[in-house]
């Protein structure tokens, strides 16, 4: 039988982080808001697409969708007894830098089989202001080929708390806003792929422009 959630273990280990460090530290030290949460459907598949300026992005997104959400991570980093466990648990999925695309989307597509919810970040690597200025198409065509909607998201703050080359994170107000659900693409073709990462560009940048 298909399950429509995530493994118990993992909804247990996501709960116990977000109550007891995530959350505390978005709503007390960040002074963080969420808008759009009832955006978010709590059973099923899902691709979260959000742009990313900081380590904190991940963390920050998980609580904030109120379900787990399965980022990829480094393979070498599940090599780590007590960590890599952890993270298999907290639904976290390797990927050899070598090969990061395709092992990516094939990682992604196994994840949403299991009905997780599967973040992308739309650029791939951090940029300096939260701003998504090279999309890259990997989240449309892990949509096309699952027939899975994409749900847009901006983080808006990150980028001034714990910045690229920062070691330790500022106090600054951080703000989540969900957007609506976004229908995959109906094929793979990259006309397709592109018209609707640009979709989810846009809506992204609507929402980081709303700010604080």
């Amino acid at each position: 039988m298909t399950r429509d959630r995530e493994p118990f273990t993992s909804l247990v280990l996501y709960r116990l982080l977000k109550w007891f460090f995530v959350k505390p530290v978005l709503y007390s030290c960040l002074r963080g808001r969420l808008y759009g949460a009832d955006n978010v459907p709590m059973k099923g598949p899902l691709i979260v697409v959000a742009n990313h300026a900081s380590h904190l992005d991940s963390p920050l997104l998980a609580s904030c969708m109120h379900r787990p959400v399965s980022f990829m991570a480094a393979h070498s980093l599940f090599q780590l007894p007590v960590l890599g466990w952890a993270m298999t648990a907290y639904g976290a999925y390797p990927v050899k830098r070598e090969i990061a695309d395709h092992g990516a989307v094939r990682s992604a597509m196994m994840q949403l089989r299991d009905s997780w919810a599967v973040g992308i970040y739309l650029q791939g690597g951090r940029s300096p202001d939260g701003r998504v200025t090279s999309p890259k198409l990997g989240a449309a065509l892990v949509a096309a080929k699952t027939q899975v909607p994409l749900l847009p998201v901006s983080v808006w703050g990150t980028h001034k708390v714990l910045a690229k080359g920062l070691v330790l994170p500022r106090p600054y107000p951080v703000t989540v806003r969900i957007g609506e659900l976004i229908a995959p693409p109906s094929d793979d073709g990259k006309v397709a792929l592109k018209a609707v990462t640009q979709r989810c560009v846009d809506e992204i940048h609507r929402l980081h422009d709303l700010g604080r």
